[in-house]
């Protein structure tokens, strides 16, 4: 039987007319059962269970990629932690110590690339040289079992990119959350001229891929993009994650501790962005609220195909997870921009301080 892909109840554009985001469909590949019914399959059924009992989801993103070989060399060194960590590489070797990165990129002869001869941008200009590797990471919550995401890794990697793409990896577990970082060649070595380009269909596939793999591993893990649970917070970028992610930390420290400790530099992009929300309350103009018309549509498309799902859930008898999936979408979060989370938070932390915002001239730590 060939495999039919369905929407459920929702023509393929949106209010405005323009084309849907085909990530946001839920979809079925079964069989069409008595009547002509199409029915989903235990496939279907096992993925909506993980996602309406919240499994945990993995991540899989692209931090970066070096445009020539001492970019290639720094992330290695990094990732390898200045020679402290082994990195395994595509031929099964662990390389570690001080020059373990310049023999990795040596030994995939980065200097024979034809992008790594084109001169570096000017200062304040775009760098439109071609990648030497893309920087991958590959990432499960926190409590599970390092060497079971490494495992996954290794068939990631090589179900992907062996006798393609030259890779190596490196497992890291100084933080809460296990992940590999992934550096992967891309120039094929056997055609020149082909590429490794990363889409977000690509991501979105290997995404489905490292979770079926964790899963395999015994380990509970799920793939599904965040509109679809209901998610409307983008995550942060790298820089400016892990610059929250140190200011948390600090402000945890009792006086005590932080004696001594050197504070965080704040986020300078949190902080632009908090002081245009303020004056914009200070006007009386509220919040700002760009996007959020946008965002709204999504979130009504993801909720027709939701309804949608749950009434074919129902004609299958599967009464009990048609009642969860409603529960979920009863749950999910009102949509809100970056920027009125932020005025929220202020409103509230005003609030507690008896404080008006015409009262304050710069924003406090804790939006930094």
């Amino acid at each position: 039987m060939p495999e039919q892909t369905v929407r459920l109840g929702r023509s393929s554009r949106g209010s405005t007319g323009a084309p849907r985001d085909m990530t946001l469909d839920i979809v079925s590949y079964g069989r069409r059962g008595p009547g002509g019914q199409l029915r989903f399959g235990a496939d279907q059924i096992a993925q909506i269970q993980r996602t309406v009992g919240r499994t945990p989801e993995v991540m899989v993103k692209v931090s970066g990629g070096g445009r020539d070989i001492g970019g290639v060399e720094a992330h290695l060194r990094y990732i390898g932690r200045h020679g402290r960590v082994p990195i395994e590489t595509d031929e099964g070797l662990a390389q570690q110590g001080r020059g373990a990165a310049k023999e990795i990129t040596a030994d995939w002869q980065l200097e024979l690339c034809r992008s790594q001869h084109k001169p570096r941008p000017a200062p304040g200009q775009k760098d439109t040289r071609a990648k030497l590797v893309h920087n991958i990471v590959l990432s499960m919550p926190a409590g599970t079992p390092p060497e079971k995401v490494l495992a996954a890794a290794r068939v990631f990697a090589r179900e992907n990119f062996a006798l393609q793409y030259r890779y190596a990896m490196v497992l890291h577990t100084d933080q809460p959350h296990p992940h590999v970082h992934l550096v992967v060649k891309c120039e094929h070595e056997f055609e020149p001229g082909k590429r490794l380009y990363i889409r977000k269909d690509t991501l979105r596939q290997w995404r489905e891929q490292f979770a079926a793999l964790m899963r395999e591993q015994g380990v509970a893990a799920n793939a599904t993009p965040r509109q679809v649970r209901g998610q409307v917070r983008k995550p942060y970028r790298d820089p400016i994650h892990h610059r929250l992610r140190a200011l948390r930390a600090f402000a945890k420290l009792s006086l005590a501790e932080r004696d001594g400790c050197r504070a965080p530099k704040p986020s300078t992009v949190m902080r632009t962005k908090l002081e245009q929300v303020l004056r914009s309350l200070k006007a009386g103009r509220g919040a700002p609220d760009a996007g959020q018309a946008k965002m709204q549509d999504t979130r009504q498309e993801v909720l027709a195909d939701w309804h949608a799902t749950v009434g074919m859930l129902r004609r299958q008898g599967e009464t009990r997870l048609a009642a969860q999936a409603d529960r979920f979408t009863e749950r999910m979060p009102a949509v809100q921009t970056d920027d009125q989370r932020l005025a929220n938070g202020w409103r509230e932390q005003v609030k507690h301080q008896t404080l008006r915002p015409s009262d304050i001239k710069s924003p406090g730590p804790k939006f930094r």
